[in-house]
């Protein structure tokens, strides 16, 4: 394979456009023999002259038919060169995020709705699912980073913590909890029917867990969660995220004692570095998270 440099296509071109060796060198701001040596190196290198000896400078067959292919390969070449560029400069590229479906639809719809308007030439993907299936595509490898409740070992992971979620308790609005007020012990949840979601875990090892062992029914999909308690089904536990603010029917009290929460954090693995566009979005993310925590999110 012939190992062929840019710089010396480049002044044989200049050679060809210009007609002469002096004006190559003028232009290229390089000296004439420079430029004299470089195309001699470059016809070593192919087997062939490019230039015809002696007198005014012309093309040789093989230099006609040579000239658009290394025309060709000057201008691959730069256009990649721009492309990568582009690309570290965050102008261009392709980035892939998961998250659980309460922080897409509550935390970053603002967010990425800004990043994009700064960012035209930027492409996000955005998956959603429970804790486990982030965990298990950034584990993959399949997105840039998770933004999730991380749980389990996680020594192969780096975690930087975004937002923490008070755990509470759903009911629907004519439920008797209703009538209650301030936060709630969970001895006052014994008596109803607890259904339990891909967060009940979050209660164990807790005072609350005897509450897990005594029910009966558990939903993973939030969807179906939520329709089974406007059905007055029971009564389950969730973060404040987990339920949009303006449900009609449904209820969030926060759960006093013990007062558990949900700690979400962007997760990646901890030996892989980001694509700059995603170190792009995970500084955004970061910045936003301290105004997150403090805003009052109902």
């Amino acid at each position: 394979m012939i190992d062929l440099k840019v710089s010396q296509i480049r002044y044989f071109l200049l050679v060809a456009e210009h007609g002469g060796f002096h004006a190559a060198a003028e232009h290229a701001h390089r000296t004439q023999p420079a430029i004299s040596q470089a195309v001699r190196e470059l016809e070593r290198k192919l087997g062939e002259p490019l230039l015809e000896k002696g007198g005014k400078v012309q093309l040789t067959p093989y230099g006609e038919q040579a000239m658009p292919m290394l025309q060709g390969l000057v201008d691959h070449h730069d256009r990649v060169g721009e492309e990568l560029q582009r690309l570290a400069h965050h102008e261009v590229g392709l980035l892939h995020i998961a998250t659980v479906p309460s922080v897409a639809s509550r935390l970053l719809p603002g967010l990425l709705e800004a990043f994009i308007r700064d960012h035209p030439g930027l492409d996000v993907t955005v998956q959603d699912g429970s804790a486990d299936s982030v965990m298990a595509l950034v584990k993959a490898r399949q997105v840039d980073f998770g933004i999730t409740s991380a749980l389990g070992p996680l020594e192969e992971f780096r975690v930087e913590p975004v937002y923490h979620d008070r755990i509470g308790v759903v009911f629907r609005d004519d439920h008797p909890l209703a009538t209650a007020t301030g936060a709630l012990a969970w001895e006052a949840l014994r008596p109803y029917k607890l259904i339990r979601n891909g967060t009940s875990r979050l209660l164990e090892h807790t005072e609350a867990a005897p509450l897990l062992a005594g029910s009966q029914l558990y939903v993973s999909n939030m969807i179906s969660l939520l329709a089974l308690l406007e059905a007055g089904m029971g009564i389950t536990t969730l973060p404040r995220l987990a339920l949009p603010p303006d449900h009609p029917r449904l209820r969030f009290r926060p759960l006093g004692r013990p007062q558990v929460e949900r700690e979400i954090s962007i997760v990646r693995p901890a030996r892989r570095s980001l694509s700059p566009a995603a170190a792009l979005l995970e500084r955004a993310v970061l910045e936003a998270s301290a105004g997150w925590q403090s805003a009052d999110t109902p």
